[in-house]
């Protein structure tokens, strides 16, 4: 896991933990009408600005019959983003580092998600792709793969997939 990732989930877990801390707010106001509802949340928020509830202690009104407690919006919301910066459904599924090697030769490691949702038997297709990327960038006219291998890394939060290789780049004669 990459130290930004570590960052991202150390933020969601502080917060989520922050979060469960809240509590109903024990002070009922009553008001009525769509301005009694912002006066409301108003009043309930700043009551207790020191040991008092972060979420105020109201209901969203979704339509005529639908309505949910702001504190469960806010909880499921928490939720949903944990699980988005820790799967990061966005993110690419491998990350490449490259180092050059003499006499037209280059090295590719390899290392995919620790949590993903597909892509596991790619390694090799994304390898010969980031090669001919390279060889086309060099000018080169063709490659060939001068070692390969695959694995798998543990660790406490689960395996790794990696998989690394060395191609050699070669011109045309002529």
């Amino acid at each position: 896991m990459t130290p930004f990732r570590q960052s991202r989930l150390l933020l969601a877990i502080l917060l989520s933990g922050v979060m469960a801390g809240c509590a109903s707010n024990p002070n009922a106001v009553s008001a009525t009408g769509a301005a009694g509802k912002t006066t409301e949340v108003v009043a309930k928020s700043t009551s207790k600005i020191i040991g008092g509830p972060l979420i105020p202690d109201s209901v969203v009104q979704l339509g005529p019959s639908v309505a949910y407690p702001l504190e469960k919006l806010v909880y499921w919301g928490i939720y949903v983003g944990a699980a988005w910066l820790i799967l990061d459904p966005l993110a690419p599924n491998w990350d490449i580092q490259e180092a050059r090697f003499p006499e037209n030769h280059m090295h590719f490691r390899m290392n995919m998600k620790r949590f993903y949702a597909g892509g596991a038997g790619e390694a090799r297709v994304i390898f010969n792709r980031r090669a001919k990327e390279m060889m086309r960038a060099g000018g080169f006219s063709s490659y060939e793969v001068v070692e390969y291998s695959e694995g798998l890394e543990s660790s406490v939060l689960g395996s790794q997939r990696t998989a690394e290789g060395v191609v050699r780049f070669m011109k045309v004669a002529g």
